[in-house]
């Protein structure tokens, strides 16, 4: 039996889920809660096997209540339902130590193939969003791949490029002088440069020089 805590900030979405759950032999909801206490505290009483926890709701998110959920329930699969359809949530959701995120708009039969997924030891996501998550995880790496230069290094390229020494550079950007000369050995090594010229050049082809 998977013995379930549902947390919703409205009594008829609670009242829903619970209807849902229960119509399942192998599911029992053992507490409910409106908030993020409310839910800790339910946690600790019942050490259910899933927290089918919202997202929004008064005082601190679902997010926010997930890794005192768990210290609480040190047992317990936090699911996290949301209307949210964005990937950073997602990200933030499994980042607090969540092992689901289902959407409010997924179908009756999604929403027990979650509960029953986490609490088997798996995590879950909604399809849509986990086809979403893939592609801005990929669209980021490009990004990174396109430009492997951090912000700082950007700066001291540029004041490289503009012909500054390690030692002005240090004391324009409040670094010390070995910390300048390690990252003009990170952006050489990283855009294969080998001599300042080739810097040089480098920052004017993109634009570094321009304001």
């Amino acid at each position: 039996m998977i013995r379930v805590v549902v947390v919703d900030d409205h009594a008829v979405v609670r009242s829903g889920i619970r209807l849902l759950l229960e119509g399942h032999e192998d599911i029992e909801v053992v507490g409910e809660g409106g908030t993020a206490d409310e839910a800790v505290r339910a946690a600790r009483l019942e050490q259910p096997d899933v927290v089918l926890l919202d997202v929004v709701m008064p005082g601190e998110t679902g997010i926010e209540a997930t890794p005192k959920i768990l210290a609480a329930a040190p047992g317990a699969r936090v699911l996290l339902l949301s209307m949210q359809d964005d990937p950073n949530y997602v990200r933030q959701a499994f980042a607090a130590g969540a092992h689901g995120y289902v959407l409010k708009e997924a179908a009756d039969v999604e929403v027990v193939q979650a509960v029953r997924e986490v609490a088997g030891g798996g995590r879950y996501v909604h399809p849509a969003l986990g086809a979403r998550l893939v592609t801005a995880d990929v669209e980021a790496a490009a990004e990174r791949a396109a430009d492997p230069l951090s912000e700082r290094e950007h700066e001291v390229l540029r004041l490289l490029a503009l012909g500054h020494t390690n030692q002005e550079i240090a004391k324009q950007l409040y670094i010390s002088v070995r910390t300048a000369e390690t990252h003009r050995a990170h952006i050489m090594r990283k855009l294969d440069l080998a001599s300042r010229a080739e810097l040089v050049r480098y920052a004017i082809a993109h634009g570094l020089l321009d304001d």
